[in-house]
């Protein structure tokens, strides 16, 4: 017999494998076909934290500035970003979402909140706190995995 934390657990696997498809699936609906979900994800952490350097989008989304270089040439190319110098600091390399970029930006996240409402869709009051709260749980646990990861003193 199958206990709730395997029962979880595989419902966790299989969700998280749906949306990776369907979010990808998703954007290609949406007439964004040159765009992968992870690139997506990368134009809305420079959408977040717009007008702010390579080092910081870099660290945010916890990659290196290389990987992070090579990602937002695809992105240039693909017209999703644009790059400029920092005028107090011609050394900073400073990133925003171009006009394309942010219609990619409102298909991602129509996607998510449909996601959401579905989700919570049809709960009760006390039901859509019980899985709030089982959110914030897991979203502690990966807090505290990143945090023990980038500082391994914390372990």
């Amino acid at each position: 017999m199958e206990t709730t934390v395997d029962t979880v657990n595989r419902l966790f696997a299989e969700v998280f494998n749906d949306i990776v498809k369907i979010e990808q699936k998703s954007l290609k609906d949406a007439g964004f076909e040159d765009i992968t979900t992870t690139e997506t994800h990368t134009v809305e952490a420079i959408d977040l934290y717009g007008d702010r350097d390579m080092s910081t989008v870099a660290d945010k989304l916890d990659i290196t500035v290389g990987t992070l270089t090579v990602s937002v040439a695809n992105l240039v190319k693909k017209g999703y970003v644009v790059r400029s110098r920092s005028e107090a600091d011609r050394r900073r390399v400073i990133l925003r979402p171009t006009e394309r970029g942010m219609e990619l930006l409102a298909a991602h996240r129509r996607f998510h909140r449909e996601m959401v409402s579905s989700a919570v869709r049809g709960l009760t009051d006390y039901e859509a706190e019980v899985f709030r709260g089982a959110l914030l749980n897991l979203s502690r646990f990966f807090t505290e995995k990143t945090t023990k990861r980038h500082n391994p003193s914390l372990s």
